[in-house]
């Protein structure tokens, strides 16, 4: 009888925990993770890329940037790849924009083999112990998610996942900055 109720329970159960999971923004819902807000200056920082370059945010200043958090093993990230190189990089990287991949805490070897996997050309950056995605989000965050910083370098749009409307709202948004 009691093996009957834990096969009855335990479906649910691991929907409550995969749900739990999923939902990696255990915060609140509205600010899905991020401890920054549209209108906050950006958090300035220093990146590596996987090319040996070393940049500062702050020197974009001008600029419209982009900045996607990602990492080789995340499924969302993958997904999301292939519309930002086809739909946003291509498009805009001759104009005052600029657009960062920061990986999260994996190694440069790894990063480089994902890079060509994903047949990308924007630039990868690496981000050892998540330090970046730390001034922008809960670092037990999920990693999925794009900062438009305006060319004040002020945040103007976050997302978080892949969703289409929201990523043609963010298409938008860089578009409208490129033309002021």
């Amino acid at each position: 009888m009691k093996i009957n109720k834990i096969r009855v329970l335990l479906p649910g159960i691991l929907y409550l925990l995969l749900l739990s999971c999923n939902s990696s923004d255990n915060n609140n819902e509205i600010n899905r993770g991020y401890i920054v807000n549209v209108g906050d200056l950006a958090p300035d920082f220093t990146i590596n890329t996987i090319d040996g370059e070393s940049k500062k945010l702050s020197d974009y200043k001008g600029k419209v940037v982009m900045l996607q958090f990602t990492a080789s093993w995340c499924s969302v990230c993958r997904k999301e790849m292939p519309f930002i190189e086809k739909e946003i990089w291509q498009v805009y990287r001759n104009e005052d924009f600029v657009l960062y991949g920061i990986d999260r805490d994996e190694p440069l070897k790894k990063v480089k083999k994902f890079s060509k996997k994903m047949k990308i050309t924007y630039p990868l950056a690496l981000d050892p112990n998540a330090d970046i995605f730390g001034l922008y989000a809960n670092k037990k965050a999920g990693v999925t998610r794009n900062v438009i910083i305006n060319k004040e370098g002020k945040i103007v749009y976050l997302t978080r996942l892949f969703n289409r409307k929201e990523f043609d709202e963010m298409k938008n948004v860089v578009e409208k900055l490129l033309s002021e």
